[in-house]
């Protein structure tokens, strides 16, 4: 059974694998690999996989990744609950005008989801264990937010 996360608010079967640096490639398909990796052989993971992503640590910036607009998904990590760089770097990515999918990985919990969703994080691996239907049902608890945000750049005086 493949794992299962969170896409655009939905629960849904992962379509990515994830690929250890030490670890052999796939022979197709679509996969996730490290910076380090991406960015030392970019061209050929492009050529090889119909989609190519990358996970990023939460002191990472997008010009830190090179050819970020060939990617296809960038998993940024949270590596402990009280980091919020990740949420950062998100909100750049967005404003690099990155489409791709922008995932969160590691310490993603669902009272963090929508939060994360208004800075432009559209997909999440939650943490082993933690129920993705109770997750998904934090998206409607808040109806109303003041600020703006990626999904709706107005403030709510100007959604009036």
């Amino acid at each position: 059974m493949n794992k299962q996360i969170i896409r655009q608010r939905s629960i849904v079967s992962d379509d990515y694998v994830e690929v250890a640096d030490d670890a052999e490639l796939p022979v197709s398909g679509k996969v996730i690999v490290s910076l380090a990796r991406w960015n030392a052989h970019h061209e050929g993971l492009l050529i090889r996989f119909e989609s190519v992503g990358v996970r990023i640590a939460s002191d990472k910036l997008p010009k830190d990744i090179h050819e970020l607009g060939s990617l296809a998904l960038v998993a940024i990590e949270f590596p402990r609950f009280s980091d919020g760089r990740g949420y950062s770097i998100a909100r750049l990515l967005r404003r690099e005008a990155f489409q791709g999918e922008i995932r969160a990985v590691g310490w993603v919990l669902r009272d963090n989801l929508l939060y994360m969703e208004r800075c432009g994080i559209d997909a999440y691996d939650l943490l082993p264990g933690k129920s993705l239907e109770s997750a998904v049902q934090a998206f409607g608890e808040l109806d109303v937010v003041y600020q703006a945000t990626v999904p709706d750049p107005r403030p709510l005086y100007r959604r009036r």
